[in-house]
């Protein structure tokens, strides 16, 4: 059975992330697609240029179509934009009770501009993270979960994934690409009874635009499809690898461009 799955999250008019990114990377790894869209922005590979949000009443509307008439076997949360947003999100979550949820928390942008007001982060954390089956934060995002320093250790990361299940998450994905004391990219997936490390090498590309986005897209497009989380997220790491070193081949802008999702194919 061909999987379906949903990504609810903001559009990328460039292309690279979000929406767009998820999309594309459902159909590389052997999911149908469907979208619920939570904002749009106008950005390209040098940055973005505005946003606009969604209402949520609008949000509610797009998730209850989806799910009142086609199945849905996975689900990708990716940019929320406020706090209303993710009261709706949660609220479709209580009604329709998806299987598998992969919650990219997407608070900070890479150059650490917060993308969250503190009452949509609180919104996040306790209405929205509980209903998750995996969240997937990087070390900024966790920090900013739980109100601590950044970790700068695997120790660090392993103690602050430990607090997340304390809040509610089934399993984490601690996503460890902002260390500097390692020439890896560690990865670790805590849940009861289950602690492992994942890593692969850092690949030499600037074109690093919406890898998060890509690998919890692929998560949940996989997740169906595999036994487990351990084994969605090994597979996941290691497409995620061959798109980033397939990146340069795109040539998309001027900035930061993206992976190349359909590096398999062309």
């Amino acid at each position: 059975m061909i999987p379906h799955a949903l990504t609810i999250a903001g559009s990328d008019s460039g292309g690279g992330a979000g929406i767009q990114a998820d999309l594309k990377t459902f159909s590389a790894l052997g999911a149908y697609g469907m979208s619920v869209i939570t904002a749009l922005t106008a950005q390209n590979t040098r940055g973005v240029n505005a946003v606009a949000a969604v209402e949520p009443a609008f949000v509610a509307a797009q998730l209850d179509a989806v799910f009142e008439d086609i199945r849905v076997d996975a689900v990708k949360c990716g940019m929320l934009a406020n706090a209303g947003i993710i009261r709706a999100v949660a609220a479709g979550f209580a009604r329709w009770q998806p299987a598998h949820v992969v919650l990219d928390t997407v608070m900070i942008a890479k150059g650490g501009h917060p993308l969250l007001e503190p009452e949509a982060v609180t919104a996040l954390r306790d209405e929205l993270l509980p209903r998750a089956s995996l969240i997937t934060p990087n070390l900024p995002e966790a920090a900013a979960l739980l109100g601590l320093p950044v970790a700068s250790t695997e120790d660090a990361m392993l103690d602050q994934a430990d607090r997340l299940l304390a809040l509610g998450a089934p399993a984490v994905l601690m996503k460890g690409g902002h260390l500097t004391d390692t020439t890896d990219s560690p990865d670790w997936l805590v849940m009861p009874g289950l602690r492992q490390r994942f890593v692969a090498p850092r690949v030499a590309t600037r074109h690093t635009h919406g890898t998060g986005c890509t690998l919890s897209a692929a998560l949940a497009a996989l997740r169906p499809q595999r036994a487990g989380w351990a084994e969605a997220v090994g597979e996941a790491k290691a497409w995620l690898s061959a798109a980033l070193d397939a990146a340069d081949r795109l040539e998309v802008g001027h900035g930061i461009g993206p992976v190349h999702h359909f590096h398999e194919w062309w």
